[in-house]
């Protein structure tokens, strides 16, 4: 009997040691692509033994501190465009109840198959904008400088120059849709706000990621109030991530501030593209 317990004790241990480092991950994704990180949580915790409806639920309470701590980060550089990031968050907010309300009314391999769409989806979106890099300018002379600093980050200071202006009805619009996908997948929202800032809103992807992450950790908060309320969240894989999540999101923040648009989309798209491909083939295989 000891060494049963022994046994369960240590494989309990093992299981909590491998969501801290899931929680690492996703801090550095949520910082680095502006997501939340749970496009790495979600499918990772339902793999490790969580039903559909906690992977949805017990993603959300990492979100908030990643989410702080990369904002942080971004706002210290001077990335973040806090018109677009407050208007977004702020619509975001009121619509994330409802998306979390919504969840308990949907069964749980639907919510994981929609997550899944989503993520190819916006993998796709991003990184087809970094498949060509950034032509040179200038002088024939400089060409050779040019192409040698391709892959280099413009200094963060000219970033904001670049971001073009909405209307409050556009940021708003935007920040319903995330939060709403926000609170019903257990997301971060930033999967539909980044492919629509770098996208059909021209925004530079640095300050996308930075004024995303801003967002996100505004909604998140009425999100993850609605999940616990409604008793979506095993607190044994929540507790776990917000232990990784943190420091993962200083790391993603300086990967981010030192990386080029082109190597930032492609990472994006690739990385998000591969998880949504395992993520519908492990919901497909598995069944709920």
């Amino acid at each position: 009997m000891t060494v049963l317990l022994a046994t369960v004790t240590a494989g309990k241990v093992g299981l909590y040691l491998a969501v801290v480092s899931v929680g690492v991950l996703s801090g550095i994704l949520s910082a680095l692509l502006g997501v939340g990180g749970a496009v790495v949580t979600t499918p990772a915790v339902r793999f490790m033994g969580a039903t559909p409806i906690e992977a949805v639920g017990s993603t959300v309470p990492a979100i908030l501190p990643g989410a702080i701590s990369g904002s942080w980060r971004y706002a210290k550089e001077g990335l973040v465009e806090w018109r677009t990031a407050l208007g977004l968050g702020a619509a975001g907010a009121l619509f994330a109840v409802g998306g979390a309300v919504l969840s308990e009314y949907v069964d749980g391999r639907v919510l994981m198959l929609l997550t899944a769409a989503l993520m190819l989806w916006s993998g796709i979106s991003v990184a087809r904008g970094g498949r060509k890099g950034p032509a040179p300018t200038g002088p024939p002379a400089a060409a050779g400088v040019a192409e040698a600093s391709a892959t280099a980050a413009p200094a963060t200071a000219t970033v904001l120059r670049d971001v073009p202006r909405h209307s409050v009805g556009t940021i708003a619009g935007l920040g319903a849709v995330a939060g709403f996908v926000a609170g019903l997948l257990g997301v971060g929202g930033g999967i539909v706000m980044v492919p629509m800032l770098t996208g059909p809103l021209k925004f530079p992807v640095r300050a996308a990621t930075a004024s995303s992450l801003v967002a996100v950790a505004i909604f998140s908060l009425p999100a993850l109030l609605t999940h616990a309320v409604l008793g979506h969240i095993n607190w044994f894989f929540a507790t776990a991530l917000m232990i990784g999540v943190v420091p993962g999101a200083q790391i993603g923040a300086s990967l981010t501030i030192r990386s080029s648009e082109r190597t930032i989309r492609l990472a994006f798209g690739g990385f998000i593209v591969l998880m949504a491909l395992v993520f519908a083939a492990t919901q497909l295989l598995v069944g709920s």
